[in-house]
């Protein structure tokens, strides 16, 4: 069904499918409340271990918002107190994969940031064209930006809304792969595939540790390290079926309880 966000499930792997082609997938209200709603489905699912967000059709990953949805908000006050879809998509769990095509202008560039790892295909293309239109990006474009490529070009992008393509773009560090048209979606399950066969409380871990790596201090993201790792042997202790475990049977002796 058009204009609406779909979860479809393959084994342990998710996917998001925005799905709107006929608007270059640009975001409605209804569509940022699906939005939420996938996200808690996907965070209370245990069965779910990776996600892939991807566009549906040929020409675009997302367009951003509507722009003529933006006069469904009676007052800017409206506006603040909306549902935002960055929000949900950055508090995922789970590993998130956007398998990017095309267009990923505004606040879905934004999307792809939010993603934990990004797949392009060479014929996508990214802006933040808000300051064109007087706007700033409301979905964390700055704060992603600056992390991901630095001051300079992260001012760059912001302050002149230019496109870039996406060997720029993989060039500078928006993205982990760079594959050849209509690939982005295979490429991205294999990665998918290579995460989802690892154990959840893992690769949880892992996210948790390297998004605190990004927002907090070195000596509190050692001791964060530290406790995810006494956690997983908590765990391992609890399910007897880990590497740890099963290590530390290995080489106790007979007379050991």
């Amino acid at each position: 069904m058009e204009d609406s966000v779909s979860l479809e499930r393959n084994d342990t792997i998710a996917e998001i499918v925005l799905n709107r082609p006929g608007k270059h997938n640009a975001l409605t209200p209804q569509m940022v409340k699906q939005i939420g709603s996938v996200c808690d489905e996907i965070n209370n699912d245990p069965q779910i271990h990776v996600v892939i967000i991807r566009g549906a059709g040929e020409r675009a990953f997302c367009a951003g918002s509507d722009i003529g949805a933006l006069n469904d908000y009676e007052d800017f006050w409206a506006w603040r107190n909306r549902i935002d879809y960055i929000t949900p998509l950055r508090n995922l769990r789970k590993p998130s994969i956007a398998a990017i095509k095309g267009w990923a202008l505004g606040g879905g560039f934004e999307i792809a940031l939010a993603c934990d790892l990004r797949v392009a295909s060479k014929t996508a293309v990214f802006a933040a064209p808000e300051v064109t239109l007087g706007w700033v990006g409301a979905g964390g474009a700055a704060q992603h930006l600056t992390r991901l490529l630095g001051y300079g070009q992260a001012m760059r992008l912001l302050l002149t809304g230019d496109r870039i393509g996406a060997e720029e773009a993989f060039r500078l560090g928006l993205m982990e792969w760079l594959v050849e048209p209509g690939e982005e979606v295979k490429q991205a399950r294999a990665i998918a595939h290579t995460i989802a066969s690892h154990s959840t409380v893992a690769t949880q871990a892992v996210k948790a540790a390297v998004k605190s790596a990004m927002n907090g201090s070195l000596e509190l993201g050692f001791q964060l390290e530290n406790e995810l790792m006494a956690l997983y042997f908590a765990k391992a202790e609890q399910d007897k079926e880990s590497v740890l475990f099963k290590g530390r049977k290995a080489d106790s002796s007979p007379n050991q309880a």
